[in-house]
């Protein structure tokens, strides 16, 4: 059954807040990817470093401080007049609270860690739960001050897809009324070393399906979407109701890291997510690929996606703008789509697929996005993003402005018509 996505508040390299996010998205701004020292020992990496000053956090004495929380904070307070309409509205008692993470605030756990190492002891400030994967998702319920379901999930590069479609679970299973869903991850040493010693991160910025790939960018972002079982009246949305349309999950096991590299996992995710939202491949309008730039997942992804959409797909991936940020990927990369189907988007680009343009023979052709290409103009218009993970997590999620024909048959319902 499709939900709504209301009201969207995000962070990431292209900026704070929609507004300046979805500006530099469709200019294809990769200006917030810049070269740093200090996270890998004797190299300079470029990295996706969300700009800008970040709100100071609420003395609430069991969360202690972490950049990751004040990411989350950031988009919350974006968004916060839309949640507390909710809380009002639904009750606290009724509204989830389900994010997605791999960090959380491992970055500054580790730095206390160090300490301990060097001098014995701990710093007075540390509190374990500054590491908890739980963090992000119990920090922002005890912000709200909610009591509703709460809870984290941390699936790697899948979590903040994740974490919308167990959010569109508990709408559809009737467990609350309301979820603040999405993904947020900071930059962090531990994640930065741990991919430099896979040998998979790139120096420069880094160059999704080209035969000169060499690597991710690690990045950082927040991504919070308020999802409902109905389009809610006066939220921060576009004219035109976006709702999530449907997703697909699976598990092909193929490696701890690597994956499959025929991409039949990936094709059965893809598959899941049309049937979910009862359109065929020819329905979709533009495809968000995962699209690392590393050697083994782009080719796999590539042959994933000429063999669901075998007349091709306007296609692009957004990772040489913000970098790979991880456990919010998922979320930010449905943020993305969510933003081209909006207001914010008034001259209906495409997010560019930025590169140098040289392809890879041995991959097939996508037809990637070109600068300046436009989302079509009829509607509806449906709008897919993947996500692939390590140990073969697969998720792809569908974005459109309505539920299909199909959707409503099997429902019995239009939009703002659900119980």
């Amino acid at each position: 059954m499709p939900v709504y996505l209301n009201a969207l508040g995000l962070n990431c390299a292209l900026g704070q807040g929609k507004q300046a996010v979805a500006t530099a998205l469709f200019a294809g701004d990769s200006s917030g990817m810049q070269a740093q020292t200090g996270w890998v020992a004797e190299r300079a990496l470029t990295v996706g470093a969300v700009p800008g000053s970040l709100p100071d956090l609420p003395d609430l004495p069991d969360h202690p401080p972490s950049r990751n929380n004040q990411l989350l904070l950031a988009a919350a307070l974006e968004i916060e007049p839309e949640l507390r309409a909710a809380i009002r509205r639904f009750g606290a008692e009724r509204i989830a609270v389900v994010l997605g993470t791999s960090t959380s605030g491992i970055e500054e756990a580790s730095q206390s860690i160090a300490t301990y190492l060097n001098e014995g002891e701990l710093p007075a400030h540390y509190h374990y739960a500054q590491q908890e994967l739980a963090e992000p998702a119990n920090f922002l319920s005890d912000w709200l001050g909610l009591s509703g379901p709460c809870f984290s999930i941390s699936t790697a590069c899948t979590s903040g897809a994740r974490a919308l479609l167990s959010a569109q679970r508990l709408l559809n299973l009737g467990v609350c009324d309301a979820v603040i869903c999405g993904g947020v991850d900071s930059l962090c040493r531990l994640t930065l070393n741990g991919f430099t010693a896979l040998e998979a991160v790139s120096a420069e910025r880094c160059n999704p399906f080209s035969a000169n790939r060499h690597g991710i960018n690690i990045g950082e972002a927040s991504a919070l979407f308020l999802m409902t079982r109905e389009p809610l009246s006066g939220a921060a949305q576009s004219a035109v109701p976006i709702a999530l349309l449907g997703g697909g999950a699976c598990s092909d096991a193929h490696h701890i890291s690597a994956p499959q590299p025929d991409g039949l996992g990936a094709q059965a995710a893809m598959r899941k997510a049309l049937a979910a939202a009862g359109i065929s491949a020819e329905q979709v309008d533009y495809l968000n690929l995962h699209g690392t730039a590393t050697t083994h997942n782009d080719a796999m992804e590539s042959q994933a996606v000429q063999a669901i959409f075998p007349h091709g797909v306007p296609c692009s991936s957004s990772k040489s703008m913000v970098g790979h940020t991880l456990g919010a990927a998922g979320a930010l990369e449905a943020a993305f789509c969510w933003l081209t189907l909006s207001e914010y988007n008034p001259d209906q680009l495409l997010p560019p697929h930025l590169w140098d343009g040289q392809a890879d023979p041995a991959l097939p052709t996508l037809n990637l996005v070109q600068p300046g290409t436009q989302l079509r103009s009829s509607r509806p218009r449906r709008l897919m993003s993947n996500s692939f993970a390590f140990g073969g997590n697969n998720i792809s999620l569908l974005l459109g402005e309505e539920p299909s024909e199909k959707q409503v048959q099997e429902h019995g319902e239009t939009p703002g018509e659900h119980p």
